[in-house]
């Protein structure tokens, strides 16, 4: 089985500690990744941050991968500010986006990585189209908005059809998944072959504390890989 790593969402961190709490993510080696939702209260029913919350993250010293997650309209200056800011990758709702394919090649073309985001009632039917565009593809198995959400069982099937797709293509494109994943369903999830699992409140709102609840996951991760 393939690796698979973990990116930790912000959405449930407690910002009054974040560059702190960040920094300790970061540092224990447990996270390959942090997940910004960027949200405008429009295509979604909430607010949330913009580019100043990374840049400042980048300033107080964190020294990470960042993925952005746009749910912006319209989207065209916030993704000139993130790829200013030197950001890992920038992920785009096809739901969401007017122009996708204009989006994408100017992303790529700016030397940042670049993904497509998928709801989960939301055809596949583009992700086969434009495989040649992107570096990754992100199924949501929760509808994006708020986090702690349960996990949507038919996001299974979902990840296995991407995953067809992905393989039938030839080209190297990661697999992430995000919205509800847990301690209970994170092995099956990890046995689709995703390739990256992106978890928050799971992480955040243990009482157990958040380096602990990753040492469980990567736990739970490496057993399936034995498999």
């Amino acid at each position: 089985m393939k690796n698979c790593s973990i990116a930790v969402s912000i959405l449930s961190a407690n910002f009054a500690n974040l560059g702190k709490d960040i920094e300790e993510l970061v540092h224990s080696g447990l996270v390959d990744s942090i997940h910004f939702d960027i949200m405008d209260n429009h295509y979604v029913q909430n607010l949330t941050f913009g580019p100043v919350i990374c840049k400042s993250l980048i300033q107080y010293g964190i020294r990470s991968k960042f993925d952005i997650h746009l749910m912006i309209d319209p989207s065209e200056r916030l993704i000139n500010e993130f790829i200013e800011i030197g950001v890992n990758q920038i992920l785009l709702h096809v739901e969401y986006s007017k122009n996708i394919e204009k989006e994408l090649r100017k992303i790529r073309n700016n030397g940042c990585k670049v993904g497509l985001v998928f709801n989960p009632r939301t055809s596949l039917e583009t992700l086969d189209r434009l495989i040649n565009e992107i570096d990754s593809v992100l199924i949501m198995s929760v509808y994006p908005g708020f986090s702690g959400q349960l996990f949507i069982e038919s996001s299974i099937e979902r990840l296995l059809e991407a995953r067809s797709i992905i393989d039938k293509s030839g080209k190297d494109v990661l697999l992430e998944v995000d919205g509800g994943i847990n301690f209970k369903n994170v092995d099956k999830i990890v046995q689709t072959g995703v390739d990256v699992i992106v978890v928050g409140s799971s992480v955040f709102d243990q009482s157990i504390g958040s380096i602990e609840a990753l040492n469980i996951f990567h736990k739970k991760i490496d057993f399936c890989k034995k498999f």
